[in-house]
């Protein structure tokens, strides 16, 4: 029996909030980020000598998703074929290319709380039980009216515990207590920072701790987008308490030999600027922000941005992490997310890896924070062994959290 319901009362998935917007806008979106940026390109240098390139991607995973309209969705028969589909054709692309300890590129399967589907989550997590990721928590609240602490509160613990204690999925910080888990936020209205659309919950940061979040990868968003913050390129944990609006628009940059005091932890992706010289017709400047579109696909030279934005733990520069972010259900990125355009980068990436003097770790969104958190600690060697470090699959001890069942939807 499915759990939750859907159609018109769901909340949007990923709504444009850049469509529309004036050149004024515009500018004021741009001034949040870009000098940072500049300032970024000035003083950070690339690593010399033999770098670990840490992989993680955020699949904003949507089966109900209709391209271009935010409000519709799909009909149930068609969200199972996707999933059914996507379970069985992306391990065909993605097997024969493995990283440096054996292990395949991976997804982290952010699955809306809202959207939330007893069979379509139960195929998924088969899919990840037999090795092609792990399935962690999205939310698409605040539509159209401002959502409250207590529903949001609520909503994540409701949807944590369903997907641990039923479908066997999120982790175990050293293996005790309650689920954890990573998080994204629909829209990228993470705590309320999209001008109070797409959320209405200023202390999100808050109850996202309260409640086992221990990184969130929802930055960068798209170049002109309102949720954007001038922090960028960073990992890092908040530097303004967790009860205000948007306390990720500052941050303490995590550093070799001192652990985090605060989680969740900020996981973000490259952003940057790509100037060029247009086809006919084309842009003159692109931003780089780690999506993986149809428009925008793997490739090379979009791997050399990745590293120059040099995201690391301060103090282990031959670490860098890279996040990226795609939606593997929208139909219109098909070849993007599993087609030749996958094939063909994973093949560069990895028979060109010792050319380039990289080594490969394809990880999801629990690895990367456990290897992140390792680096904090000073470990060294090969990060590829620190996956499990602190936040686990698998629970040592017998309690068994309270389910909170789920039986309507998220409030819009």
């Amino acid at each position: 029996m499915r759990a939750g319901k859907r159609g018109a009362n769901s909340t949007a998935s990923e709504m444009p909030a850049t469509t529309g917007l004036s050149l004024y806008h515009k500018l004021s979106a741009l001034q949040q980020w870009v000098p940072s940026y500049a300032w970024q390109r000035l003083t950070r240098r690339s690593p010399r000598g033999r770098v670990h390139l840490v992989f993680a991607l955020a699949d904003h995973f949507e089966p109900a998703i209709v391209p271009h309209d935010g409000k519709a969705r799909a009909p149930y028969q068609e969200q199972e074929a996707r999933v059914e589909s996507w379970c069985r054709d992306f391990p065909e692309v993605a097997d024969a290319w493995r990283d440096n300890e054996g292990f395949p590129f991976v997804h982290s399967y952010f699955f809306p709380a809202e959207q939330y589907d007893e069979g379509l989550v139960g195929r998924l997590a088969q899919h990840c039980h037999e090795g092609w990721g792990e399935i962690e928590i999205h939310l698409h609240h605040g539509i159209p009216d401002p959502d409250t602490p207590e529903n949001t509160r609520q909503s994540l613990l409701a949807f944590r515990d369903i997907l641990a204690l039923r479908h066997g999925c999120l982790s175990y910080r050293d293996g005790l207590g309650s689920p954890c888990y990573a998080f994204v936020h629909g829209n990228f209205a993470l705590a309320n920072s999209a001008g109070g659309r797409f959320c209405g919950v200023d202390e999100e940061m808050a109850i996202l701790a309260e409640t086992g979040c221990f990184a969130d990868l929802s930055m960068p968003t798209a170049m002109f987008h309102p949720a954007q913050i001038a922090k960028i390129n960073s990992i890092y944990e908040c530097g303004l308490p967790l009860h205000i609006r948007a306390p990720h628009r500052r941050g303490v940059d995590l550093v070799k030999g001192r652990a985090p005091a605060t989680l969740p932890i900020l996981i973000q992706g490259p952003l940057g600027l790509k100037f060029q010289v247009p086809p006919q017709g084309g842009k003159w400047v692109k931003a780089e922000n780690g999506a993986v579109t149809g428009y925008n696909p793997l490739s090379m030279s979009r791997l050399q941005i990745w590293k120059r934005a040099n995201i690391t733990v301060a103090g282990r520069p031959d670490w860098l992490f890279i996040k990226l972010y795609c939606h593997s259900m929208d139909p219109t990125q098909h070849d993007a997310v599993v087609g030749q355009a996958l094939r063909d980068f994973l093949r560069e990436l990895v028979q060109g890896a010792s050319t380039r003097n990289e080594i490969l770790h394809f990880v999801t969104a629990r690895e990367m924070t456990n290897i992140i958190l390792a680096a904090c600690n000073g470990r060294e060697g090969n990060p590829g062994d620190y996956r499990d470090y602190r936040f686990q699959r698998r629970r040592t001890d017998q309690q068994r959290p309270m389910v909170i069942p789920i039986n309507t939807v998220v409030k819009a």
